[in-house]
Order: structure tokens, then sequence, then C-alpha cells
């Protein structure tokens, strides 16, 4: 029987800060980002994923809103390098994982997500772990959901 891994996101308050302080700077000049950067929004922030292991294999998901509200995750790819450069949009992976729990759904109601999506999304992280020690992801919160809300994790099948 394989092993499964079952790792957190994690939010990266010191990055999401940064990010911040970027889009309030360009504000106050008056300003705006470099042609293709990803600005962070107002409702997002981001997370990281810390893997202990490279050889991995994607299982499942346990990931959403708590409560009404809708989760969107987008993967950056390996090529961003955050205390280096600015995120442009070219460095933001497809799919991203949407999930989300509609008004009137009980709290035993599983959480709603597009599956062909978040699949190939699983997949994609687990394909970056091979080279990569960290990922980050901007998590978008809409409709009433936001950080506080949150449950998200993803387990992986260890290679052997």
């Amino acid at each position: 029987m394989s092993a499964e891994l079952h790792l957190t996101f994690r939010p990266d308050a010191h990055l999401t800060e940064v990010m911040r302080l970027r889009v309030q700077s360009l504000q106050q000049r008056g300003q705006k980002g470099q042609d293709g950067e990803r600005l962070l929004g107002a409702n997002e922030a981001v997370y990281r994923l810390d893997f202990p292991r490279q050889e991995l294999s994607f299982s499942r998901w346990s990931a959403g809103p708590v409560q009404t509200g809708r989760l969107s995750i987008t993967a950056t790819s390996q090529l961003w390098t955050p205390d280096l450069t600015n995120l442009m949009t070219r460095q933001l992976l497809e799919p991203v994982g949407v999930f989300w729990r509609p008004a009137g759904d009980s709290d035993a109601a599983a959480v709603r997500c597009y599956e062909a999506d978040v699949h190939e999304l699983g997949e994609r992280i687990a394909e970056s772990a091979r080279v990569r020690k960290v990922m980050y992801f901007l998590f978008a919160f809409a409709d009433g959901c936001g950080p506080q809300a949150v449950d998200c994790s993803i387990t992986f099948t260890v290679d052997r």
C-alpha cells in the first residue's frame, strides 16, 4: 500500500503584505504596474505549500469554504522568485481551482468544485513538486468567503 502525504496550504502573511505594499505604492504615485504585472487584489492573499518530498502523485483535495462563499486557487510557476521579481501574469498556471458552497447548503453538504479543473491543478502541483521545495498560490475569496472561513489541503500519494 502506498503512503499518503497530506499537506495544508499556509498563508504567507509576509509575501501578501509585500504585494499589498506594492499596490499601495503604485496607487499613491498614481502609477500602474509593469506591463503584464499581476497585482494582488483586495480580496486575495498569498498562500504557500512546502514539499517535504519530491516524488508525489496527486490523490485528492480537501478544500473550500466552510461557509457560503467561493474560493479560487491560482498556482504560480516555478519561474517566479517572489524575493526578486514582481509577479507577472505569464507566471500564473492554469487551470484555476474553484471551490464554492452555495447559500442554503447545509454544513454537511460537500463543497462544490469544477472537478476536471481541480484534478488537473492537483496533477500540475505534483509535477511542480518534483523540482520545487515550495510553491506559491493566490487565493481569491468571494461571495462572503474569507481567509478565516477556508480549510484547504491536498493529499498526494508518495511515489516509491
